[in-house]
């Protein structure tokens, strides 16, 4: 049996998006920017994904501007936020359970004379309105915190956190990475509060290499790509419009979907957590299970790679935190001031809507395996 639990990391593309992908790739392959009629019919195609993206939170389609992924969408609304900013100050707040996206690009930024206020976590891996609002100063810029944490699921405040930035004074923008919470856990552009929202295609069962930034109407930042001026001028370079339609057609289906598709993501996850906590008790559950599709679990004493290794050989696949960390130590899990052991043996398990609670069953017996032969083995 084949379990993929590591849907945080990357999902499978659903039928429906691989479809609009080859259609437009051996269909409507003109550039959008053409004005001939294959041009045309190509930005037809670009329009109907945009439109589709800006349906799914809340947004309207000219605020939405298509990127290379969530990566980028975070570093074109951290720098470009900064960059327009600075005539009001050089300080910026984010988060310390940020995603690599967000902490490595305020790093590179402190290196240039930013100066960069790393928020910590409460016990439950969330950012408090509080503790954000003590972080601004009249010189704050840009607030960046996520809305649902890539490695426990923690859901952060963003509609207050955002309110407390606002009613500061301070006038910063605020960004939010929603790459976790697209499709998954209920927004809406409009009530949440950001001025930056980013978004990306593969964690909704679309394909890699798309995502997307909302910007929100009247708000100005700088581009990071020069060229030919797509995407308003906001990201040169043609637009990559086979991913940006099949972008759009798992935007348009998880959407519609999102209701039915937590709900089944939640039951995975709570029966997941009920084999655990029988054939593990001494599994330890990090955080509240805030998001539905994701798991954070440590079992201290073993070593998450060794636990990855035996479930990978028995065909379950997990990850050790956010797949970027490529063997590091957690920042999230060492920021919320885990002790090394716990963080030493966690893993992070993460559903889709194609996930089964037969699967979860296979994951628990294997991983209870996994932890007994380790135990023998010491």
């Amino acid at each position: 049996m084949t379990v993929y639990f590591d849907n945080a990391a990357t999902t499978r593309v659903r039928p429906e998006a691989a479809e609009a992908a080859l259609r437009v790739m051996t269909e409507v392959y003109g550039n959008p920017s053409s004005t001939h009629t294959m041009g045309r019919e190509a930005k037809k195609e670009l329009d109907r994904a945009r439109d589709s993206v800006a349906r799914a939170v809340g947004a309207s389609p000219d605020e939405i501007f298509f990127t290379s992924g969530g990566t980028e969408a975070d570093n074109l609304a951290l720098r470009g936020g900064a960059e327009a900013m600075r005539h009001k100050g050089r300080h910026i707040v984010i988060s310390s359970v940020e995603h690599d996206a967000v902490a490595k690009c305020a790093e590179k930024l402190e290196t240039e004379g930013w100066e960069i206020t790393r928020v910590a976590p409460d016990g439950a891996g969330r950012i408090t309105a509080g503790a954000v609002k003590e972080a601004l100063r009249p010189d704050t810029v840009l607030v960046s915190v996520m809305l649902v944490n890539n490695e426990t699921g923690a859901v952060n405040p963003v509609q207050e956190i955002a309110s407390a930035v606002k009613s500061s004074g301070c006038g910063a923008l605020v960004h939010t990475d929603a790459v976790q919470a697209l499709c998954k856990v209920p927004f809406s552009v409009k009530t949440l509060g950001a001025d930056l929202v980013s978004l990306s295609s593969h964690k909704i069962h679309g394909p890699k290499g798309t995502g997307a930034l909302w910007i929100k109407s009247g708000v100005k930042i700088k581009p990071v790509l020069m060229g030919g001026g797509q995407e308003k001028g906001m990201r040169s370079g043609t637009e990559g419009l086979p991913g940006i339609a099949a972008f759009g057609e798992a935007a348009r289906l998880g959407a519609a979907e999102a209701e039915e598709t937590a709900k089944s993501m939640r039951a995975v996850r709570e029966h997941t957590v009920q084999l655990l906590k029988e054939k593990l008790p001494e599994c330890v559950f990090i955080g509240e299970g805030d998001a539905p599709h994701i798991l954070s679990l440590s079992l201290p004493g073993c070593k998450s790679e060794v636990l990855m290794n035996y479930l990978e050989a028995e065909g379950v696949f997990v990850s050790k935190g956010s797949a970027c960390k490529k063997g590091a130590r957690s920042h999230v899990l060492a920021a919320m001031g885990l002790p090394g052991r716990v963080i030493d043996g966690a893993i992070r398990v993460s559903f889709s809507k194609y996930s089964t609670e037969a699967e979860a069953e296979y994951f628990a017996e294997k991983l209870s395996e996994a932890v007994s032969r380790l135990a023998w083995a010491k």
